[in-house]
């Protein structure tokens, strides 16, 4: 018997520059032949690296997915401020390219150590941020006074790798939701000379790293999953063992006895396969999402 989940999975793909994440939907559609395709944390145009993509039932999987730390690669210019916080925007220069580099390695380590630790951020007006229904990058581009309030994140890491004069390349950890294009302005404000973002590659999607990522070039000559449905839960989430009469109760719907169960486990039956996420809820171990439902 086929199995209906066959072509439902993860693709994580290696983004190319100059391709919106949407533009790599479109692609993926056409090499995979489906209109189900969808992806999580949204990358720039300008940004390469880790975009996670789900195919058929793997889309339904997306908003369920963990990815509470993401990692980049950076690099930042100081001396000029942008607009749109990195080099797509207009440019503003505040320093010389030779006042920017003769900032002090440590005056740049100790900024960064204050962007360090769980912060508050504003992050970027030309963001994808809803504000009264609309994006705010609309706003911006319509002429609109943007503001948007900050936020807490928590950022790990925040490491100088390298330098040439005032160009900065950094490694990133830190929360979903943390713009890096928004270090790099309050990066240059502090250090007084403006900064803003030139190039960013995203490394880690919470458990997805570069390694996962295939090429756009590779999947058009091959179309092919980095992780089947039954992998994406279990990478993501631990592992609770469900005999064949649970995973039945599971696949329709239905709640189990509690186990003493902390937070939201993959469910798997005794062929290996992942039949759902469940999680605790009063005294019921319910399902948070079916992967293998019993209509399938």
């Amino acid at each position: 018997m086929t199995d209906p989940l066959a072509r439902a999975g993860l693709v994580v793909v290696d983004k190319p520059q100059g391709l919106s994440s949407h533009d790599v939907v479109s692609r993926l559609r056409r090499a995979f032949g489906t209109k189900k395709v969808g992806h999580a944390g949204t990358l720039d145009p300008m940004a390469t690296g880790v975009l996670v993509a789900g195919i058929e039932r793997g889309t339904k999987f997306l908003a369920h997915m963990t990815a509470a730390t993401k990692a980049y690669r950076a690099t930042i210019r100081l001396g000029q401020s942008s607009t749109t916080d990195d080099a797509e925007g207009e440019l503003y220069t505040h320093a010389s390219s030779e006042q920017a580099a003769s900032i002090s390695d440590a005056a740049v380590t100790a900024a960064m150590s204050a962007l360090t630790g769980e912060i508050m951020q504003r992050p970027s007006t030309f963001s994808a941020i809803k504000i009264n229904g609309q994006r705010a990058y609309a706003r911006a581009r319509a002429g609109e006074e943007v503001e948007i309030p900050a936020r807490p994140v928590t950022v790990s890491r925040f490491e100088l790798l390298a330098r040439r004069g005032g160009d900065l390349d950094v490694e990133v950890r830190c929360s979903s939701g943390t713009y890096i294009r928004a270090l790099a302005r309050d990066l240059g404000a502090a250090l007084g000379v403006g900064g803003h973002l030139t190039a960013l590659r995203r490394t880690e999607v919470g458990p997805f790293l570069l390694s996962d990522a295939l090429t756009l070039e590779k999947l058009a000559d091959n179309p092919r999953l980095s992780l089947t449905l039954d992998e994406a839960l279990t990478r993501c989430y631990p592992i609770v063992n469900v005999t064949a009469p649970e995973a039945e109760a599971l696949a329709k719907g239905q709640w189990l006895e509690p186990r003493g169960l902390t937070g939201v486990y993959a469910a798997v039956d005794p062929e290996g396969s992942s039949i759902a996420l469940i999680k605790e809820k009063g005294k019921r171990l319910s399902t948070v999402f079916v992967a293998r439902p019993s209509t399938l």
